[in-house]
């Protein structure tokens, strides 16, 4: 770990509260003026970083620049972080570092991605310093079947961390999109590496997008899109929790894929339960009622001809009632 990266969690560790640059020099072996370069550093990279004479530095509680240290200090479990100002997608990196060896529970963050995306290589808009986008590298030891519901737990934990942060009720409009007030506030991504020997999964990338601060969606988003705290209501260090929350509350999901612990909660969240729909998923499309959310999440719906089909993907969009 570079001098920058430790002297950065220990400010982390002791966010608002002053560390004298010779009790760093002196934790981490190295001059004072070594500590001071790193500070300046650290600046530059956007950290609010403030420094009195005889007391040290400090940084502040608004800084809100994602760092591995300032993430680690919420989370519960053990992860290894990558976290970049920017990249083109968090998933592509992760499927580089998986493909290479990477070990289950990497995870790349970025601060912005240039080219993100959602599923059917939609795009997906990831600006600088408003949202959490992240991508945790998995080796799923489990039936392949089972595998299926890896973004069903995705779209579980990220609801609950908003609920836990923002303390707002989450909502999944199916299969993976995360809403809030029927709007949609984060979209999941999984990706997968089959392995031609065992018939299984080599490795998979869950991505997972979240708009967090509150911000002017462009027009062609601001009818369906919004983010998880409104203006004036964010708190500090709130893309850290939220980010912190999602792995947390994923990795407990994942690791019970298998018992389906996330199904209550999923069907809960899904608002398009008892809804009139139009129907795309593969060669089916058309109007239908929305049945049920069986046990596979499998949507259950009855066309206008009476024919019930249940659907394992696809979309579905809520028709107006006029």
């Amino acid at each position: 770990m570079e001098l920058k990266e430790k002297i950065l969690r220990a400010l982390e560790n002791a966010r608002g509260e002053y560390l004298s640059g010779e009790q760093l020099a002196a934790q981490f072996g190295v001059s004072r003026n070594a500590v001071w370069k790193c500070v300046r550093a650290l600046e530059g990279e956007g950290f609010l970083l403030s420094s009195v004479k005889n007391r040290g530095y400090a940084l502040s509680a608004e800084s809100d620049v994602l760092s591995a240290g300032g993430i680690e200090k919420f989370l519960s479990g053990r992860y290894a972080l990558k976290v970049l100002p920017e990249t083109g997608s968090t998933n592509d990196d992760a499927k580089a570092l998986a493909a290479a060896g990477a070990p289950e529970w990497t995870v790349v963050l970025a601060d912005a991605q240039g080219a993100g995306r959602g599923r059917y290589s939609r795009p997906f808009d990831s600006p600088a310093g408003v949202g959490v986008y992240l991508s945790v590298v998995l080796r799923p030891q489990i039936p392949a079947a089972e595998t299926l519901f890896i973004t069903t737990c995705a779209a579980v934990a990220v609801c609950e961390a908003i609920e836990s942060v923002a303390g707002k009720y989450a909502e999944i409009k199916w299969v993976n999109d995360v809403c809030l007030g029927r709007k949609k506030v984060c979209g999941i991504l999984t990706e997968a590496s089959f392995d031609v020997e065992s018939g299984g999964l080599a490795w998979a990338v869950v991505g997972i997008g979240v708009n967090v601060k509150y911000r002017e969606f462009p027009p062609p988003l601001a009818p369906v899109a919004a983010s998880v705290f409104g203006e004036g209501e964010y708190p500090a260090e709130g893309r850290a929790k939220i980010a912190a929350a999602i792995l947390d509350r994923f990795r407990y999901y994942y690791e019970r894929i298998c018992e389906r612990a996330f199904y209550p909660e999923y069907k809960r969240r899904s608002f398009v339960l008892g809804q009139s729909v139009t129907v795309l998923s593969g060669t089916l499309s058309g109007e239908a009622q929305v049945l049920d959310l069986d046990e596979n999440c499998f949507l259950v719906v009855r066309f206008a001809d009476g024919t019930v089909k249940h659907l394992s993907g696809g979309e579905v969009s809520i028709r107006p009632k006029f």
